[in-house]
């Protein structure tokens, strides 16, 4: 497993990064970990028919892109 050093981090970005890795109940370099993981992971892409209410029924059997795509052709 690999060691990374941060140099010149600013004392006020640490403090701000331990306070967040002691609410987690981790270590800093748990912490460090988990927030690097966050940013660097491709975002799950959710579907409108995981979302709960908000009319899902409506969208159960329509292709959705094509609803965008033809909603916006009309924008024009």
């Amino acid at each position: 497993m690999a060691t990374l050093n941060v140099k010149n981090l600013p004392d006020a970005l640490y403090r701000k990064l331990k306070a967040r890795a002691k609410r987690q109940r981790r270590s800093v370099a748990q912490e460090v970990t988990v927030l690097l993981e966050q940013a660097l992971e491709p975002a799950a892409t959710l579907s409108i028919l995981e979302l709960r209410g908000l009319g899902k029924e409506l969208w159960r059997d329509m292709d959705a892109t094509s609803h965008v795509a033809n909603e916006r052709a009309g924008w024009r």
